[in-house]
């Protein structure tokens, strides 16, 4: 029979450790039936499954590797591995895996530990943790940092819905983001992100902006805040605000759209979605003219809003067509994903208040940013500590990965 052995390599590194090792195995014609490395701050860590055929001196194949390594001043290690640990290994292939992924300003140990001791408590096991923000300097603002650790895990929770809520209630104890999602095909493999507008992808809602401008903007503001909370129907809540807009002269569209700010990250974030490949939509309650605008300004593929009605240089207080609420918003995703040819899972939808549920719920991946609690309860995802180029951690891309594309 085979011997089963778990080499474990670790030291400084340098060049031509894995040859050493790799070449005394080929020499007796070993098997490898896995292999990982990781290099921590020039620490390598290298473990590699082996099996050694029946009638090599397994002994004889220990020292050689030893002798090869310790020119190069590098440790190593066999431990014995038994048919039986091998073969529950191998019944683990196929099995769902999960990544957890946190995300916070500056992340401490605490968070780490949090993280690890609920995902043993169901029964999960981490495989690999992997870092993905860039490396930070020593005095580097928690304001202005961003950092991302990737957890894989194997196994299935004893209680999904109660996994995740315990997440949930560590990233808010902590005041940190924490997302977690089955590792699929579909994650690596996502090709529409379909954006809300106001609030989500710019710092304001315009509506409230050109409350303000026909000077209602207290009236208007707290029904916008009534319906993102969703205490207030949409469609009604926004006939109401529309209403007071009344008399508004259009002329003043050019100054607020001008005016806009985007939220943190979502420049680099569209910039990168793009280089990869990816369609982009704006879907919003919001208004054309300033989708539009931010269309030019971003390169967005698509843009559906309200249109809002003119008529002799002002505001009639109505809009052209159909109000764009929550379901309309749903569709519209469904819409953009068939004519592109994707599948919904193939879909990401970000969003911030109760209109866009619909969407974020059918939505492979469905991200609230920022958003209201209603909002961040009822989402698959959340991301509310940095700006919304972290989306691109809970897509697996790494800083290194965009660095390439900038």
């Amino acid at each position: 029979m085979k011997e089963l052995f778990l080499i474990n390599v670790w030291g400084q590194d340098k060049p031509g450790v894995t040859r050493v090792v790799t070449e005394v195995l080929s020499t007796f014609e070993v098997t490898v039936l896995d292999i990982g490395q990781a290099v921590i701050h020039d620490q390598l860590n290298l473990g590699i499954l082996a099996a050694v055929p029946a009638g090599k001196d397994s002994e004889a194949l220990v020292k050689a590797v030893q002798r090869g390594l310790l020119a190069l001043e590098i440790q190593v290690m066999f431990s014995p591995i038994t048919e039986q640990r091998y073969q529950s290994w191998v019944a683990q292939q196929g099995k769902a895996r999960y990544i957890v992924t946190l995300l916070a300003r500056k992340i401490e140990p605490q968070h780490l530990a949090a993280v690890a001791t609920v995902t043993s408590e169901y029964d999960l096991n981490i495989d690999k943790i992997v870092r993905l923000s860039g490396r930070m300097e020593l005095d580097e603002s928690e304001d202005l940092g961003r950092a991302c650790v990737e957890f894989s895990v194997r196994g299935e929770p004893k209680d999904a819905v109660q996994f995740k809520s315990a997440l949930l209630e560590l990233a808010s104890h902590f005041d940190i983001d924490i997302a977690y999602q089955e590792d699929n095909i579909f994650r690596r493999n996502r090709r529409l992100v379909v954006f809300d507008m106001d609030s989500t992808l710019i710092d304001a809602e315009v509506i409230d902006e050109l409350a303000h401008e026909a000077g209602v903007g207290d009236q208007v503001a707290a029904i916008t805040e009534a319906a993102m909370q969703g205490e207030i129907d949409f469609k009604s809540s926004f006939t109401q605000r529309m209403a007071l807009l009344k008399g508004l002269d259009a002329s003043v569209l050019q100054s607020v759209a001008e005016r806009l700010r985007l939220n943190e990250g979502a420049e680099h974030l569209i910039s990168t979605l793009k280089k990869l490949g990816f369609k982009t939509a704006i879907v919003s309650g919001g208004f054309t003219f300033f989708g539009e605008y931010l269309q030019q300004r971003l390169g967005v593929d698509y843009v559906y809003a309200n249109q809002l009605d003119i008529d002799d240089g002002q505001v009639t207080g109505r809009v052209t067509g159909e109000i764009i609420d929550g379901q309309r918003k749903a569709e519209l995703l469904r819409e953009i994903a068939e004519r592109e040819g994707l599948m919904l899972q193939q879909v990401i939808a970000v969003g911030d208040g109760a209109n866009d549920l619909p969407m974020l719920s059918i939505a492979g991946l469905g991200i609230a940013f920022r958003a209201k609690p209603l909002v961040k309860a009822s989402a698959k995802q959340s991301i509310s500590n940095l700006g919304l180029d972290g989306i691109l951690y809970l897509l697996g891309y790494s800083d290194k990965d965009t660095l390439i594309l900038d």
